[in-house]
Formats: structure tokens, C-alpha cells, sequence
């Protein structure tokens, strides 16, 4: 089922999964909500290091960065490691997640990798000595952040994959898809809508969510096909 889903992504563009994350995505919210309270360098820093913690969660995604807003909020000299400790949504293989913080401890995220994220996946990588989603993932709350304390947008380089989750796995296989990565990559070659934007394009569909439902439908129809993922 590649044409409709071609024909709906492409109607939305560039331009539109902006919006959608400007205005939808909680997590956009709470780094906006965030960024008053800490250097641009510590914000976007603690971004990506948070980002490659952000997996095997036990809370939604959206209340875990909510959560992490508010922490370091009230704690702007805290620590991540800290953080994850007391976490409530991240509770799940800490010694896992606290060596990989390790690898980064001394890196600084500044602004200078905004015009050139592609230079971030590959240090990340480099660092990790690992590839994936969530390094994938990390790049694209970077983006979020950096927009927020540059106020530009700079779209996502067309060559970073969609982070492949549980909701991306779903919608891929619902709509006929077998490999995500590969099919959501197809998708953005024929839409010209990187695959980074695409994911905050269909994400909000299994949400599950229903003030993000009504948000995403004040202002983009969802096709019938799409539709009856959540109803």
C-alpha cells in the first residue's frame, strides 16, 4: 500500500510534520518548556544524552521528557545519571544506559552540529561504537532542541532512518509494509519528506492519546485507511 501512503505524506511535507511537531508532540513542549532554564550548550547536551537513554521505558515517551523537563527544571546543575536513578519512566537496565552515558560523559552537543546532523549520527556512532534507532532518535531531539534556541528550522537530512519502535513497527505492518527502515526510506524518496519528519507525521495515529488526536485532526484529515488504526 505505497501510493496512498505516499499521497498522504506527501499533502502534509515538510512544512506540515513541522507543524505537527511544533504543536503536537508533548515532547517538543518540554524541551521548549526547559529551555529557559539552562545554556544553550548544557540544554542541547543533555538532549542527546537523555535521547540515548530513552528506551525500554516504563512510562509513554511523551511523560518521560515531561519528567525529565521538570527535573533538571528544578535541578539545572543536576546530573543525568542522577536523573535516570530516580526516574520514574526509566527504570529498566540503568547499568546498560549508564555505561553508554560513560562514553559520552566528557562530549559537548552545541549548536555548531544543527546545520550539519549527519556530523552528529556519525560522532555518536563513532562514540558508541553502535548504530540504530536510538542514535537515530537522539539526532532528531537534538534537531527539536536546537530549533527551539536557534528559533530556525533546518529540515532533517533525508539520509538519517526513522527511528524504528513499537508504534513504527505497528503502522508499517498494518499498512502492508515488512521492513520499516527500508519501506519508511522509499516513502521519503518519493515524498521528499526525510524520514525523521515522517515519524512525527505518523506517530501521533497510535498515540493513544486523545487531546493529540484532536490537536492532529484540527488541522490534517486522517485518509480512511489510516483512520482505522485508531478507532
Amino acid at each position: 500500500m505505497l501510493n496512498p501512503i505516499v499521497d498522504y505524506i506527501a499533502s502534509i511535507g515538510i512544512e506540515g510534520a513541522r507543524w505537527i511537531e511544533e504543536n503536537v508532540d508533548k515532547q517538543y513542549q518540554s524541551l521548549l518548556e526547559l529551555s529557559a532554564y539552562l545554556p544553550t550548550d548544557r540544554f542541547l547536551t543533555l538532549i542527546v544524552k537523555n535521547a540515548l537513554i530513552a528506551f525500554q521505558l516504563t512510562s509513554k515517551g511523551e511523560h518521560y521528557w515531561q519528567e525529565f523537563s521538570e527535573y533538571f527544571i528544578s535541578n539545572p546543575d543536576g546530573d543525568i545519571v542522577d536523573f535516570l536513578r530516580t526516574s520514574k519512566g526509566n527504570r529498566l537496565y540503568h547499568n546498560m544506559k549508564i555505561n553508554r552515558l560513560e562514553r559520552i560523559e566528557n562530549s559537548v552537543f552545541g549548536i555548531e552540529y544543527y546545520r550539519d546532523m549527519n556530523r552528529l549520527r556519525k560522532e555518536l556512532e563513532l562514540k558508541l561504537n553502535s548504530t540504530g534507532k536510538t542514535i537515530f532518535f537522539a539526532v532528531k531531539m537534538y534537531g527539536y532542541g536546537a530549533r527551539i534556541v536557534s528559533k530556525q528550522f533546518i529540515p532533517y537530512p533525508t539520509s538519517i532512518p526513522i527511528p524504528v519502535d513499537s508504534r513504527v513497527r505497528k503502522i508499517t505492518e498494518r499498512i502492508g509494509g515488512s521492513d520499516p527502515e527500508k519501506f519508511w526510506q522509499e516513502v521519503s524518496y518519493q515524498t521528499g519528506v526525510p524520514p525523521l519528519h515522517i515519524d512525527s507525521i505518523i506517530w501521533p495515529l497510535l498515540s493513544g492519546d486523545r487531546e493529540i488526536l484532536d490537536k492532529y485532526r484540527s488541522r490534517f484529515s486522517i485518509p480512511k485507511f489510516l483512520s482505522s488504526l485508531i478507532d
